[in-house]
Order: structure tokens, then C-alpha cells, then sequence
């Protein structure tokens, strides 16, 4: 089978899907605004073959150069794990012909707006919500909904653009930062816990799935600098609290007719255990979110993703055997990285469930933690037991310093 992978070596976790469907026979040909040379070690020894193109937004221009390629090198599949040209995969599906989803198919899973109104029609519960293009439908839809309500953008990804507004005057503040944004979605604020509901579908079923908590809420997470973000990958996801979760989860992806691939929907658990849906993807969570779900099982769903595009099947045993999670570090100052704190007592301490450990070397410039969720580095624990694991990830969050100057 030849699978054509569209941005076979960005972000960074595309190497890995991409070694993946080699690892299962796929003969793969890139597709990237890129030269083959500048696909990370993983990715170049996966791709068969790179096709550079212009750019991956020129639509028309993608379509001519596949439909050439197709004429002297059959096509398969074409597949793309990059939530910004997911669309752009379904229009090449569509032009030859191939499996897969349509567009159609595909926008309820970019457009926020969309997706909802098509989850409201399943009776599936979704925030009070609305679209805007300008100042005054966003005004519009803030004083049907209520507040506090979020503002984000309809096509985004993860906490970027997203705004938690208390007031018209807040409201009003954040719209010169929403200019680059053409459409964005209004909603209500639901309080509760940021939750996720993760699979890999085989022919319209769950061949594996997982739950996340994120702690705390994304939108906190983002606001304040000295925060160590956590993820956690929950060991028993059947305990009775998520059952409305786990429940939702099943339900959206019927609603929306998911067939093969990875899935990253978010919800919220409330106090009163009503889920509440936030947004569904077609993809794999991000921020190394897959590797955490890898270590709670012991299992590779980069592979498991593969073995479903390529031979329609799930052959990986699944105990669940642990909890998993991420903390990610925020360095103390500005520039370059010049020392890491607290590192060698905390690895002496709980060298055991430490899985991986990516810190920024001394020497390295310290990152943008608002423009990148890994921020300035990461450590990936797990354990059996979850409040053992809370408190060793609460271990790494306090005692655990970066220092850049």
C-alpha cells in the first residue's frame, strides 16, 4: 500500500506515525512545503520517497502536483495528522478517489460552530455557543449566552487565541488581539475539571481509548507563568465519575460518523458529574500526549494508529497496568537556560517511575511558554497507584528549577 502523508515531519510527533506506517509495510511518500533533507532523522528514513510543494496552503497547487504524482505512482491513501491541512487531505481523498473521510466529513471536526450544532441535533449536551466574524455578532452572542463564557477561534488548536471573559468590558479589551483571528466561537464558561476522551477507531469502532485530566484547567495553565502544568493518563478509566465522560465519548464519535484513526476530544467533568462536551479532533492529542497514553499500557499507538490506516486492525494487547503523566517546566528568568535545580535528589528518589525526562540543556535559549505548551522541558512519570502519582508529579512541579539569565 502506498500512503501519502501530508507534513510527514511536523510537528515534531508526525515522525513517529510516519515510522509507523513503514513499520507495518506502507510504502510512504511524503508530501511537505520541505526538502526531504529537512525531515527529522525518523521521518527521512520512513519516507520512500518527498514530494516538496510551494506550500501546503496553495490548495490548487497541492492538487495539481498529487494528481501528477498519482498518474505515474498509485495512491492508497492520503492521510494527515496536522489539524491545519486536515481539510486539505479529505480534497485529495475527493480528487482520486480514495477512502477516507470526505470534506463533508471532515469540517464538523475543524469548525467548531459545526461540530456542535451537529452534536445538538444527537441531543449529546455542548455549551451554550454561537459564531462571529465581527465586533458586533461577538457582542451579539456574549448577550444571548451569558457570562462568564470563552472566546476561541472556530479552526484552533489546543489553548491558543482562547480567552475566559467575565464582562462586556473584558470582552471589549480582547478584541484588538482577535484581529488575525477571521471567525471565532462564543461560549459558555462550564466550571469543572478539563477532561479528554482519546481512541484509535478501526471501522467505525474503539479499538483502544483513554481519558485524561489535565491539572489544572487549561485556560489557568496558560495565564500563569510560575505554574507547572500536569497531564495525567488515568489508569481505571471505568470508575463510576467518568462513566458520563466515557459515555460522551462513544456517542460523539457515532454522531459524526468516525471511522479510522486517532481521536482527541476534551470535556468537562462539573461538580454536579454532568459531562459537558468542549471540542473533538481527528487527531492525536498533542504536547506528547500519545507517549503518555503509551506508558499508562505499555503499548505504541503510534504503530496501533498505523496498523489500522494500513491493514484495518488492531492486533496490541491492552492492560492497563498504570497512571501516566507529564509536568511541564517553566525556567525562572529570561535568555538562555544557565542551571537546572533539585534534578539529581528527585531522580534518586523516584528513578523508578520516571519513563522520560526532556529538559532544555544548560546553554539553551529559554522558550516563548506562551507561544509553545512544552515550554522549557518535560518529565513523564507513572505509577499504579494515582494519588502516589499526584504527589510525585506535585514533587517535580515544586522542587524541580530552571534558571535562564
Amino acid at each position: 500500500m502506498n500512503v501519502l502523508m501530508l507534513s510527514p515531519g511536523y510537528p515534531a510527533e508526525m515522525q513517529y506515525f510516519t515510522r509507523a506506517l513503514a513499520e507495518v509495510g506502507a510504502s510512504v511518500i511524503g508530501l511537505g512545503d520541505q526538502p526531504k533533507t529537512a525531515l527529522p532523522e525518523i521521518a527521512r528514513e520512513a519516507v520512500g520517497r518527498h514530494v516538496q510543494v510551494r506550500s501546503l496552503v496553495d490548495e490548487e497547487d497541492v492538487l495539481r502536483v498529487v494528481r501528477e504524482l498519482a498518474a505515474e505512482t498509485p495512491i492508497h491513501r492520503v492521510e494527515c495528522l496536522w489539524e491545519p491541512y486536515m481539510i486539505l487531505a479529505a480534497r485529495l481523498r475527493e480528487a482520486l478517489e480514495l477512502p477516507g473521510m470526505t470534506v463533508a466529513e471532515t469540517i464538523p471536526f475543524r469548525d467548531k460552530e459545526v461540530m456542535k450544532q451537529v452534536l445538538d441535533a444527537a441531543g449529546i449536551r455542548t455549551p451554550r455557543h454561537g459564531s462571529a466574524t465581527t465586533v458586533a455578532e461577538c457582542r451579539d452572542a456574549a448577550e444571548r449566552i451569558g457570562y462568564p463564557l470563552i472566546v476561541k477561534p472556530i479552526a484552533g488548536a489546543g489553548s491558543a487565541d482562547t480567552y475566559r471573559i467575565d464582562s462586556p468590558e473584558e470582552l471589549e479589551r480582547i478584541f484588538p488581539a482577535l484581529r488575525h483571528v477571521p471567525q471565532v466561537s462564543v461560549e459558555e464558561f462550564v466550571e469543572g475539571e478539563d477532561m479528554t476522551f482519546d481512541t484509535v477507531c478501526v471501522g467505525g469502532e474503539i479499538a483502544h481509548y483513554n481519558i485524561c485530566r489535565y491539572r489544572p484547567r487549561a485556560l489557568e495553565s496558560k495565564q500563569h507563568e510560575w505554574l507547572s502544568p500536569q497531564t495525567f493518563a488515568l489508569r481505571d478509566v471505568s470508575a463510576p465519575e467518568l462513566s458520563s465522560g466515557r459515555g460522551m465519548g462513544f456517542a460523539v464519535l457515532e454522531a459524526l460518523g468516525f471511522r479510522t484513526g486517532y481521536t482527541h476530544m476534551e470535556w468537562y467533568a462539573t461538580p454536579s458529574g454532568e459531562a459537558v462536551f468542549g471540542e473533538i479532533a481527528a487527531r492525536p492529542p498533542g504536547v506528547r500526549t500519545v507517549d503518555l497514553i503509551n506508558f499508562a499500557c505499555d503499548i505504541d499507538t503510534y504503530r496501533g494508529w498505523a496498523e489500522a490506516i494500513v491493514h484495518a486492525e488492531w492486533t496490541q494487547p491492552i492492560e492497563r497496568k498504570y497512571n501516566a503523566c507529564w509536568v511541564v517546566k517553566r525556567a525562572i528568568g529570561t535568555g538562555r537556560i544557565e542551571r537546572i535545580e533539585g534534578l539529581a535528589p528527585l531522580l534518586q528518589e523516584y528513578d523508578r517511575w520516571v519513563c522520560d525526562l526532556d529538559l532544555l540543556p544548560v546553554g539553551a535559549p529559554r522558550r516563548n511558554w506562551q507561544a509553545t505548551l512544552i515550554s522549557d522541558g518535560m518529565i513523564f512519570l507513572r505509577h499504579p497507584d494515582l494519588r502516589t502519582l499526584e504527589e510525585m508529579a506535585d514533587a517535580f512541579s515544586t522542587r524541580l528549577h530552571l534558571f535562564a539569565s
